[in-house]
């Protein structure tokens, strides 16, 4: 398999470091940066990708029926010939002329090649208590794997930051892109049971907005102040770069419940992310 293998840090003091500035990792999170070469696209390809093996994997270990309300992976329970299968699956993906796709294609390969790398990831350092405990450059002020140059895609190396920030961001513009792409952890929007695809993927995004927003890791009302989930401080640029733009959005997928704080409120809001992993 095609990947670099990674480093974990275990010291319980060096631990502690990452987890506590995990939310300031991202407080001045990465800004939708087009990355270029990654345009070429064929509007009139018939190409499709098999994601199959990726969506048996999802079915077999996702829990999309936790009492939590988050859906958690099984990670203890990955058997040997399905993380080779995992394994193969990503290797299949570097082999593919992305290029040579159209465009919807393309969002689903790298929305399926985003998450399948990040289950690697996580397999890979397992057990551990956090993504952001996986530092791949041995760096010491580095925290996560999302800068680490993991993958080759047609001769160009390419990382999970590229993918999310320089590829699937600028190139779509749909906020919705956060609600598809899943870092392992109990913070983030819902690694759906099932492979993203040419056909589904409209389907999927609208389903992972509506579990997150409405889900009080994504938006609650304590003690009479909104609390949502940091992505919407982190990535406010993509939701009309506002405040307003973000109230906007929540209401768009919001029950009424939650409709209804949200149009009560004085615009007293906090931020809230649980960077534990996402496991049963």
């Amino acid at each position: 398999m095609r990947l670099i293998k990674m480093s974990v840090f275990r010291g319980p003091a060096l631990a502690g470091l990452l987890l506590a500035g995990a939310a300031g990792m991202l407080a001045a999170a990465p800004k939708a940066d087009l990355w270029e070469r990654w345009l070429a696209h064929d509007p009139a390809g018939t190409e499709r990708v098999d994601h199959q093996p990726w969506d048996r994997f999802l079915k077999s270990y996702v829990v999309a029926d936790h009492p939590s309300g988050i859906h958690k992976v099984r990670y203890a329970a990955v058997s040997p010939p399905d993380r080779r299968l995992l394994q193969e699956y990503l290797d299949s993906l570097q082999s593919v002329a992305v290029s040579r796709l159209n465009r919807a294609e393309q969002q689903a390969y790298w929305i399926n090649l985003y998450n399948a790398l990040t289950v690697e990831l996580i397999l890979d350092h397992y057990p551990v208590a956090s993504i952001t405990r996986i530092n791949p450059t041995r760096a010491l002020l580095t925290r996560g794997p999302w800068d680490a140059k993991l993958l080759r895609i047609e001769d160009t190396e390419v990382s999970l930051n590229d993918v999310e920030h320089r590829i699937l961001r600028p190139i779509w513009r749909d906020p919705r892109v956060h609600y598809a792409v899943n870092c392992a952890s109990l913070g983030c929007p819902n690694l759906q049971p099932e492979a993203y695809t040419a056909g589904n993927t409209e389907r999927l995004l609208e389903r992972g907005a509506r579990e997150y927003v409405n889900h009080p890791r994504g938006a609650r009302l304590e003690r009479g102040r909104l609390v949502v989930s940091s992505i919407y401080n982190w990535f406010q640029e993509d939701f009309d770069g506002s405040l307003q733009g973000v109230l906007r959005h929540l209401a768009t997928y919001a029950e009424p419940a939650l409709l209804e704080a949200l149009r009560g409120q004085e615009r007293r809001i906090s931020y809230d992310y649980d960077w534990a992993l996402n496991e049963p």
